[in-house]
């Protein structure tokens, strides 16, 4: 099985379509949403509408539930948190109705999907200590927990040092890939990056391809029109730092 695995597409229609063109290229069997699908971009709806169309089985991200109505947004910083309230006044009771159903983890074969953290995922944890990481090996089931939230890509192996053997996933702002081969008996924690807001220093898009016969997992890079996408943001009345921040890969 072929599994697109992405996340945090923040409604930037752009960078979406753009994954979703490299995807078809790619014999994907099926597709798999790590959350926040919406917040911050200026085509929420759109991206929505993608998302259904694939049959993508999601999960909630901390955003989606914001927008749903789901969770309190106090804690996110200003830019967010206006992000939130002028999606809630963009999406359709269908789309609002979609994100309020999302589950919070998904499981299927020898894979779990989750926003941030296994543990307390309604709390939307952000895994950025070896001791998180500890607790999800310690929670999971199954061989592989894929995630995003942070939006930088890594993958975690639980070999007594929780180390992160991700290749340098920058290749270059157009594009590129890295390859890993998986072992059959320790447990992984995948982030696939971000779609629609990367953070890693490399604008480009983030996305991933397990493949759960040939036991690898790819995370590949490409380029789209973020000029497009910066304009949608200022021209909506966003604000500008979401617009900026997207040319920074920050």
């Amino acid at each position: 099985m072929r599994y697109g695995i992405f996340s945090d597409v923040h409604g930037n229609l752009e960078a979406f379509q753009a994954v979703l063109e490299a995807y078809k290229k790619e014999n994907i069997d099926t597709y798999l949403c790590a959350g926040d699908s919406v917040g911050y971009g200026a085509n929420p709806g759109e991206c929505l509408h993608l998302i259904r169309e694939l049959k993508a089985q999601s999960v909630a991200g901390n955003h989606d539930w914001a927008v749903a109505g789901k969770l309190d947004c106090h804690y996110f910083n200003r830019a967010a948190q206006e992000a939130v309230f002028w999606t809630q006044h963009q999406i359709s009771p269908e789309d609002r109705n979609f994100l309020s159903n999302l589950d919070l983890v998904y499981s299927h074969d020898d894979l779990i999907l989750v926003h941030g953290t296994l543990y307390e995922p309604a709390c939307f944890h952000y895994l950025v200590e070896r001791e998180q990481a500890d607790r999800i090996f310690h929670l999971m089931d199954r061989n592989i927990c894929f995630i995003g939230h942070t939006h930088v890509p890594l993958v975690l192996v639980q070999d007594g040092e929780g180390r992160n053997i991700l290749p340098d996933s920058k290749p270059s702002a157009s594009g590129g890939r890295s390859k890993i081969e998986l072992d059959s008996r320790p447990r992984y924690i995948v982030n696939v990056g971000s779609v629609g807001q990367p953070r890693d220093g490399n604008p480009s898009a983030a996305y991933g391809i397990y493949d759960s016969d040939a036991r690898t997992f790819e995370i590949h890079r490409i380029a789209y029109d973020i000029e497009t996408a910066q304009r949608k943001i200022l021209e909506a009345g966003l604000p500008e730092f979401l617009a900026y921040r997207l040319r920074m890969g920050q």
